[in-house]
Order: structure tokens, then sequence, then C-alpha cells
């Protein structure tokens, strides 16, 4: 990332704190260097601009949705951001070289592997894809939960403070254990990372990973 697109990013951070009250005391656990993939849960449209923007100056990117480009005021910032556009619904094999090139270099990978808003806060069920990126590029993989993002635009309109919540967990690894990966292994693994998310937000949050005893991490093994 440029001096523009650090200027930005702090910049954006003032304003974010101006509008929220932020809880970042779980943000030490992120690791400040090394490649690491950092997963959440996607409550709202402010949670990748806080996370981002908390943990400069670390080397830090994450994927959007291509469609986020369209307008010229994104477009700007994400460029100057590098994030990685990611078209939904497709095996996207250019943001998959994108990010592995990111990891590489050691940045931090923001992923929301919903896929889109879940708009009520409360979770939905994950794409697969982040177990792909995750096998291939074989870095650690950190939980993040968050909430209170779903209420943001709601407060802003009335001139609200916005009450922003972050917890982090334990870091890990995939391990499919020798097992031929199948598209129905991938989302299994999928949905074992997702309880490690929902563990970590209010019951009410965890939508289709509320069922806490279904849990299971087989195929995740400690870092």
């Amino acid at each position: 990332m440029g001096p523009l697109g650090l200027f930005l990013g702090y910049a954006c951070r003032l304003g974010l704190e101006a509008m929220c009250r932020i809880d970042k005391s779980d943000l030490h656990k992120i690791p400040q260097k090394g490649p690491v993939i950092v997963y959440s849960n996607h409550t709202g449209s402010i949670e990748v601009p806080i996370v981002f923007t908390e943990l400069l100056p670390r080397p830090v990117t994450g994927i959007a949705k291509i469609e986020s480009w369209d307008g010229w005021f994104l477009n700007f910032i994400f460029n100057q951001w590098e994030i990685i556009p990611i078209r939904r619904g497709e095996a996207d094999m250019a943001a998959m070289r994108k990010s592995l090139e990111a990891l590489e270099k050691g940045c931090l990978l923001g992923i929301a592997p919903e896929g889109t808003r879940n708009k009520t806060g409360a979770m939905i069920k994950a794409q697969p894809g982040i177990v792909t990126l995750a096998q291939r590029s074989g870095a650690t993989l950190l939980p993040l939960g968050n909430w209170g993002g779903e209420n943001f635009l709601k407060n802003l309109k009335s001139l609200k403070r916005t009450d922003f919540n972050i917890h982090v967990g334990e870091p890990f690894k995939i391990d499919t254990r020798g097992e031929r990966v199948t598209g129905e292994l991938r989302q299994h693994i999928a949905d074992e990372m997702m309880y490690k998310v929902a563990e970590l937000v209010p019951e009410r949050y965890r939508g289709v990973y509320a069922d806490l005893e279904n849990a299971t991490a087989t195929y995740l093994t400690k870092a």
C-alpha cells in the first residue's frame, strides 16, 4: 500500500472512531506479521473498514465483491488499499491467484465466508472457497466475531454512535487427514470454521450456527 492508501486508511480510522464506540480489546491477538487469513461473520457495512484500518500499518488486504468497484468512491478507495475483487458464484482463479500472492508477501488477508452481508446480524451458511485458499496457501486461519455493525446506518441517520464489538479466537490450520477433498468435505470444513466464529458472538448472532453442540473440529488443528 502506498502513502496515499495509508493516509486514507488513517483518515478513515479517525472517522469510524468518531462514529463508533469500538471494543478493540481483542485486536492484540491478531499477529502483526506473517501470512494470516482472518475470517469473520459479515454483519454490516463497517466491520471490514474498521478491522482494516485499526490494524494499519500492518500489511493488510481483503477480498470484496467485484460490484463494489462500480461506484467511483469505493473504486478509488479499494484500489488504493489494494483490495482483491472477486466474482461471486464462480471459480474466480484471478482472485485466488492474487490472494495467494498477497499471503506469500506476508499480508493479512480478510475474508467473509458467508459471501454477502447477512443483514439481520444472524449468520448464514458459509461458502467453501476459503477452504481451498487455506489449503493452497498453508496460511494460519484466525476466526473473528463481530457485532453491532448491522445498526450503523440506522444510528448514523439518528446521529447516534454505534457500539461495535470485536472478539478474536484462536489460530488454527486445516488438516484433511489424507482424505479425498470433495465438495462435501470442503463444505463440512467451512462449517467447522464458522462454528469457531459463532463461539465468539452472542447467541442471537449465530444464525444457522446457533447450535454449538453440533460443532466439530475434526479437520482443524492448532497452529
